[in-house]
């Protein structure tokens, strides 16, 4: 009895032990695999495969996509209403007989007389092929118009396209700053603590006073909270290109810095060109005008008669059967029809003033894409030309700013300046470094904007 309690006690043992080292087996997997996915290279993304990836995971960019591929649909649609369709029809129609039938009609399933006047036989058998055409001046101008509407929605698409670029040229080259912001930081960083070093040395020695200690330890302490800072700037940049760019949350990844070598601005002349030939906006102004007026004519379109016709051709008899009786049960019937409006409380009369003011406020539209073109054309022009002059500016400031400071921190080691102008040096350093990212990130933006204006150059 013993020695079966004891094997017993020994299995159970072992059993738990077994447990025990697969669970920390399993754990030791997730560990793994975790550490394995938090330690991998982060992906270099440059701007053109931002771009691509934004494509494929904008909402309002694949919202305008699907509204041209219904718009296509509809002219489809529409266009297959002008041409001739085919159908076939089955059918099997039984109609109650006649009280007064022959006995020879009741002998015969097929025969008597159907108490239902509509209905040829007692037993009816419909099979048909049907051949059906409309012919009317507003399915035309129907077709036309959904014409229109699909061209609307495809420059509708690609405002929205170019508009995307505009969102991710920036959001991409506002993760680029900060990044540069962070380097500018804790380059200002490291010349304050060195500052603040030669200070201190200076004070052992007695040539400052205890002052000039203070403050450069205030300017070491605001640069330490300026690191902090733009830290949480780059989070946040990083955080909303994510978001741009992937399906998922994913933070693994840094962006490829090329900001430094923009495109040239295009001439002014060139631009205007291409502006007036390719803008999106103005394009879908002027096919919403197209609608309109196709919505204008369809309306009327309304007050005149529409034609139809039909060909049938099969089976429409008392047996399912090609002959009966030595007759030919196999043949054909067309009809036309020709239908006139005659009154319909002045419905027609309403549309055509509801079409009548849709096509005035799309002429009013037209008109102000257009004015709103030269505009924002003249604008971001300037803008770009004004922001690329400026950048070599910036460049020298920052190249003075650099200079000015390493002077000023030699001639205070000489006793010759005071502590107040090695800080303004400091500040001014970083203010120009800063300065000259933010130049450089207006310019790309710039170019952008104008991109979408004539959509034919790469910002």
């Amino acid at each position: 009895m013993l020695a079966r309690v004891a094997a017993n006690i020994a299995v159970n043992m072992s059993r738990i032990l077994l447990a025990l080292l697969g669970t920390c087996m399993v754990a030791s997997a997730q560990t793994a695999t975790v550490s394995t996915t938090q330690n991998s290279a982060p992906q270099t993304i440059t701007l053109h495969e931002a771009l691509d990836r934004a494509r494929g995971n904008s909402v309002e960019f694949r919202a305008a996509l699907t509204e041209a591929g219904l718009r296509e649909a509809d002219k489809t649609i529409a266009r297959a209403a002008l041409l001739p369709n085919a159908n076939f029809r089955s059918e099997f129609l039984y109609t109650q007989p006649t009280s007064i039938a022959s006995a020879q009609a009741r002998q015969d399933v097929a025969g008597g007389t159907p108490i239902f006047v509509a209905n040829n036989a007692v037993h009816e058998y419909v099979a048909l092929g049907n051949a059906h055409q409309d012919l009317s001046g507003a399915l035309l101008v129907a077709y036309s118009r959904s014409q229109a509407l699909a061209a609307v929605a495809r420059a509708r698409a690609e405002v929205a396209r170019r508009g995307l670029v505009v969102t991710v040229v920036d959001t991409f080259y506002s993760l680029v700053v900060a990044q540069r912001k962070i380097a500018n930081v804790q380059r200002a960083l490291d010349e304050a603590n060195h500052f603040l070093d030669i200070s201190q040395k200076l004070e052992r020695g007695g040539e400052v006073a205890h002052a000039d200690v203070i403050k450069a330890q205030l300017q070491a302490n605001d640069r330490r909270r300026d690191a902090r800072e733009a830290q949480l700037a780059l989070d946040i940049a990083r955080i909303n290109l994510a978001a741009l760019l992937f399906k998922d949350f994913n933070l693994n990844f840094i962006v490829a810095d090329d900001m430094s070598t923009p495109e040239a601005l295009p001439a002014r002349d060139e631009v205007t060109a291409l502006a007036q030939k390719n803008n999106p906006d103005l394009a879908a102004a002027f096919h919403a005008l197209r609608a309109a007026n196709f919505e204008a004519k369809s309306a009327k379109l309304e007050y005149l008669p529409t034609l139809g016709f039909d060909y049938n051709y099969g089976l429409d008899a008392s047996h399912f059967a090609i002959q009966t009786n030595r007759i030919r049960n196999i043949g054909y019937s067309a009809s036309a029809q020709l239908n006139l409006p005659v009154w319909n409380w002045f419905a027609t009369n309403a549309r055509v003033k509801q079409a009548t003011l849709q096509r005035d406020q799309a002429q009013v539209e037209l008109s102000a894409a257009q004015k709103k073109l030269l505009a924002d054309l003249q604008t971001r022009y300037d803008e770009a030309a004004a922001s690329q002059q400026e950048l070599e500016l910036l460049r020298q400031s920052a190249q003075l700013a650099a200079d000015s400071l390493r002077l000023t921190t030699l001639r205070y080691q000489a006793g010759e300046s005071t502590v107040l102008e090695v800080v303004d040096a400091q500040n001014t350093l970083t203010a120009a470094r800063n300065a000259l990212d933010d130049g450089e990130l207006r310019y790309r933006v710039a170019l952008a904007g104008i991109q979408t204006l004539t959509g034919n150059w790469n910002p």
